[in-house]
């Protein structure tokens, strides 16, 4: 009696694994799949490569500063500012953050008060320099200090041009 007991049970068992307990899963999706089909579309056209030699080898480079190095070394000619002298405090700021406002004589010699943008009054005389433009003062009068400033013009070349740098309108209030 046990062998059919245990024939019984193996038989069940095995049936279990034999059967198709998916196949309402399976017929939707061969019903659903018959209408498709795999379709993969062409590659497109590969153009051919074609080099491109580079000339412009002769043209002048335009983050190199050529202009300035002509200046330099004197060969241009013409304009060109100081770059080996040492540079004095007011020729880091701005002339527009600069501000005049007073004056000291000496003498015949007459030096301008100018107030810097950090808060500091500086002597300005004849000679000296001031702006971030290579500005030289050529003179010193009780109202107005006059300027010689360096630029570079648009084709690259140095052009003088004067400024003056006024006494300051709340300076002569007081």
């Amino acid at each position: 009696m046990k062998r059919w007991i245990l024939l019984g049970l193996i038989t069940t068992s095995l049936s279990g694994c034999f059967g198709d307990k998916n196949s309402d899963l399976k017929a939707w999706m061969q019903e659903q799949s018959e209408g498709l089909r795999g379709r993969v579309e062409p590659l497109p056209e590969v153009k051919p490569y074609e080099p491109f030699t580079y000339n412009a080898f002769d043209l002048p480079d335009p983050f190199k500063p050529s202009k300035m190095e002509l200046a330099k070394k004197g060969s241009g000619g013409g304009i060109a500012p100081n770059t080996n002298r040492v540079k004095e405090i007011l020729e880091s700021y701005d002339l527009e953050k600069l501000r005049m406002v007073g004056t000291l004589q000496q003498g015949k010699i007459i030096q301008a008060l100018v107030k810097a943008p950090d808060g500091n009054l500086y002597r300005v005389k004849l000679g000296s320099y001031m702006g971030q433009n290579f500005g030289m003062v050529t003179k010193v009068t009780e109202t107005e200090i006059s300027l010689k400033e360096i630029v570079e013009d648009s084709g690259g070349d140095w052009v003088e041009r004067t400024t003056t740098l006024s006494l300051d309108d709340s300076e002569q209030k007081k």
